[in-house]
């Protein structure tokens, strides 16, 4: 990670100067640096598809892009990274959508993805979504969503390929009118007849091919199966030999950090309905082309009673529910400190304390639908947070930047309904799906999962060393907008059981599951 910073006339003072300095190299460590990567391959490919609508059928256009090692070892899990999977409806497509005019749409894709080595078959499914965005006036939609995908992992020496195959997109509409939103629907879609839908080949083991390692025929899998199957499901004549698929190793599966105290208490009772949980991920800093790793902190949530609105001919309905929170930490509510430590320019150590701040309510709104068998929920959680910065060190001497150093105001989402969600804040998404007496997939509020985001860093205030204001250099390192967030909240503790469920919390009320942050 490179810092660029342009600096001007300062003070005259050795003491003035140094602090300066200092400021600019410990800015750095607000973020650590991820380590970088360069792709063996990348994926970029373009299908026509073929969606039903409930009017009918409509062509689209899909774009997947995502990175692949070009080889791995026999018995090397294979992870896609870097997943969009991008649909562009018509003009007549969107017009379909929605008899009126304005409104957002919030989108969910679920991509088959046929995977083979040589006879032997599975399916993977590569889910994503994404943030609610406007609906045109005029021309197409383009929806890109964004995801993790599970892991693959060939049995045997030989070529294994990726295969796209059927899609489902899930699309929430919102409305510009108070409770006017539309039913969610579901695109079903196929790709054309003459779709070329190979995404990649991988080597696995020794290369068996000739000199330019070129495929052989038996590695070509074709597009099959149909959207909502889960991950590691095979296709049909699946033997011992077919590729391996699974959601992460069970060695990063089965990992537990060590998590805060998250317990009711005399200072915060539990109500009727109350729930606690852990949650943890990262946040990017998009100026330092960085992530923070925000380790696991509590949650205290208040569930709401869910409202269910059948369909006019009773074949399912919709499902509302309003649910309120707070972070909590000794009382206060906010996460616990985290810290940030880098070599900046290589060789100078340095480490930020900071703490995420709750100024206003937390609320987690719902929206589900379902058919009785199948149900999908798109779950937004509000929450207005600034970021303090507790202290920082450099090569271990501590660089005071006074009590109240901090954003001028709350972390900044773009809001898919201002109107009723005035002000500045947090926003993050979470999309769940489940069959009929199956887990849930994706994130729930009760079993959590996923929550993404995108903030603006607002500008700093309120920090100085020794009377050098530090807060143009935080702004002008930190601030701004695009920044990233992911966070993974575990399974919820009902903490007012008469009888606590052992399989969600701890004998004296505390979440047994602690989630482990993932990119």
């Amino acid at each position: 990670m490179r810092l660029h910073l342009t600096v001007g006339a300062t003070r005259p003072g050795t003491r003035g100067r140094n602090a300066t300095i200092a400021a600019f190299v410990v800015l750095a460590a607000m973020v650590p640096a991820g380590a970088v990567v360069a792709a063996d391959q990348s994926v970029d490919v373009s299908l026509p598809y073929t969606c039903t609508l409930p009017s009918g059928e409509v062509d689209a256009a899909v774009r997947v892009s995502a990175s692949l090692p070009a080889r791995v070892e026999v018995g090397e899990a294979i992870r896609a990274t870097d997943v969009e999977t991008s649909v562009e409806l018509s003009e007549e497509a969107v017009k379909k959508l929605t008899e009126k005019e304005g409104g957002a749409v919030s989108a969910a894709t679920r991509l088959t993805v046929d995977v083979a080595q040589g006879d032997s078959t599975a399916q993977a499914l590569w889910r994503g979504s994404a943030n609610p965005q406007p609906v045109p006036a005029t021309g197409p939609l383009t929806l890109t969503t964004t995801g993790d995908v599970p892991t693959v992992t060939g049995q045997d020496d030989g070529d294994l390929t990726f295969t796209a195959g059927a899609l489902g997109v899930d699309l929430a509409l919102t409305g510009t009118a108070p409770d006017s939103d539309p039913a969610p629907l579901t695109l079903e879609c196929t790709p054309g007849k003459d779709a070329a839908a190979l995404l990649a080949t991988v080597g696995v083991g020794d290369d068996p091919g000739g000199p330019d390692g070129s495929p052989t025929a038996s590695s070509t899998a074709s597009p099959s199966g149909t959207p909502g199957r889960d991950e590691g499901t095979t296709g049909d004549g699946q033997d011992k030999d077919a590729p391996e698929v699974a959601d992460r190793p069970a060695a990063e599966a089965d990992a537990r950090p060590a998590a805060p105290p998250c317990k009711y208490d005399d200072g915060y009772p539990a109500g009727p309905m109350s729930l606690n949980a852990y949650v943890a991920g990262y946040a990017n800093v998009r100026k330092q082309n960085a992530a923070a790793l925000i380790p696991p902190f509590c949650t205290m949530l208040e569930q709401g009673s869910p409202e269910f609105e059948p369909y006019p001919d009773w074949s399912g309905g919709v499902i509302r529910q309003h649910s309120t929170g707070d972070l909590y930490n000794n009382g206060r509510k906010e996460s616990m400190p985290f810290k940030a430590t880098f070599l900046t320019f290589r060789f100078m150590p340095a480490e930020a304390t900071m703490v995420l701040e709750q100024t206003g309510p937390l609320t987690v709104d719902s929206l589900g639908a379902t058919d009785f068998v199948f149900t999908s929920t798109d779950t937004y959680i509000r929450v207005p947070l600034v970021l303090r910065v507790i202290k920082l060190e450099v090569d271990g001497t501590p660089l005071n930047v006074g009590p109240t150093c901090r954003t001028s105001g709350s972390l900044k989402s773009p809001e898919p309904d201002s109107a009723k969600f005035p002000g500045d804040h947090l926003v993050l998404h979470g999309r769940g799906e489940q069959n009929s007496g199956e887990p849930a997939t994706g994130y729930q509020l009760l079993s959590g999962g996923p929550l993404t985001g995108e903030v603006t860093i607002p500008a700093f205030r309120g920090c100085s060393n020794a009377g050098e204001n530090l807060d143009r250099l935080f702004t002008a390192a930190v601030s701004g907008s695009g920044n990233y967030i992911k966070q993974m909240q575990g399974q919820t503790c009902y903490a007012v059981a008469e009888v606590p469920n052992p399989d969600e919390c701890t004998e004296d009320r505390q979440p047994l599951k602690v989630p482990v942050p993932e990119r």
